[in-house]
């Protein structure tokens, strides 16, 4: 078992985008529980006001939209006048898109990587400069299994995580001699809206793919509010690194993200072993 290192130093700032609900609801509630101070971004005045009300001393709500990215440095520098240094960023915001890549339009890529890398980019670009500077603090991107596996019929949401996941690791390594610890959460099924309202979908066009498609399509509406997982418990994970002085780079959530994991991860194995004549063929000196 690996050994836990603590680094405990609450109560800490946390911002957290998207908590009107779902993992971000259940992660802003954890932390608020636990002590510490979370700045939360919601999109409408509605959402503002049940947040604050979660815990009126510690619990201050942002009205951003992360798609917004000019106004996002602004907001961050008014959010750390008023509450102190960030020293958690969460960037839980985004949405899933489901469609066949054939079905579905290249507007639909752009707002599903506006809000699922773009506007985590831009969130981490906002808080960097205080981070290197203060040389301490956690990024953690909230990513999905989906962005190790990959599945039909979320080709765009595959590849916005996946994306995330690069953009994290790659980051992490930037910044490591400053302090700042990248991390990303990769979670299974949880009983959130993300397959439900959340879920933005194309509509169906081409028979081709019915055989493919209505399955899945018809799986997971009804999975929807019957997902194995508990957001809760989710929160509690990332609370749980956040106090360690060497977190992951990745974590899964959840015995179906790890199992699907394990079984990319024996593909990978054996295709490359597969081709691996054919992949030393291309050096110079290869026969």
């Amino acid at each position: 078992m690996q050994e836990c290192t603590r680094d405990r130093q609450s109560p800490k700032v946390f911002l957290i985008s998207g908590v009107s609900s779902g993992l971000g609801r259940a992660s802003a509630e954890g932390a608020l529980k636990a002590g510490h101070r979370v700045i939360g971004t919601v999109r409408r005045q509605e959402d503002a006001d049940a947040f604050a009300s979660l815990a009126p001393d510690r619990a201050s709500p942002m009205l951003l939209d992360v798609t917004d990215f000019a106004s996002i440095p602004l907001a961050i520098t008014a959010a750390e006048r008023d509450d102190g240094p960030i020293d958690v960023l969460v960037n839980n915001a985004g949405y899933g898109h489901e469609g066949v890549l054939e079905e579905s339009s290249m507007d639909d890529l752009q707002r599903q990587f506006a809000s699922n890398v773009f506007g985590p980019v831009a969130m981490m670009q906002a808080v960097l400069p205080g981070m290197r500077k203060r040389r301490r603090g956690h990024i953690i991107n909230v990513t999905s299994m989906g962005g190790f596996i990959t599945m039909p019929g979320i080709s765009f949401y595959c590849g916005s995580k996946f994306a995330l996941e690069g953009i994290s690791e790659a980051l992490g390594k930037e910044v490591a001699a400053f302090g700042i610890k990248v991390t990303t959460l990769a979670p299974g099924q949880f009983r959130t809206d993300w397959a439900g309202r959340s879920m933005d979908r194309t509509p169906r066009s081409i028979a081709d793919y019915d055989a493919v498609m209505d399955p899945i399509r018809a799986a997971r509406q009804a999975k929807s509010g019957n997902q194995p997982n508990d957001p809760a418990k989710a929160a509690r994970a990332l609370l749980a690194i956040v106090e360690e002085k060497n977190p992951p780079t990745r974590l899964f959530l959840g015995e179906d993200a790890l199992g699907l994991v394990d079984e990319k991860l024996d593909d990978m194995r054996a295709e490359v072993g597969r081709w691996e004549v054919l992949s030393r063929s291309t050096g110079f000196g290869a026969h």
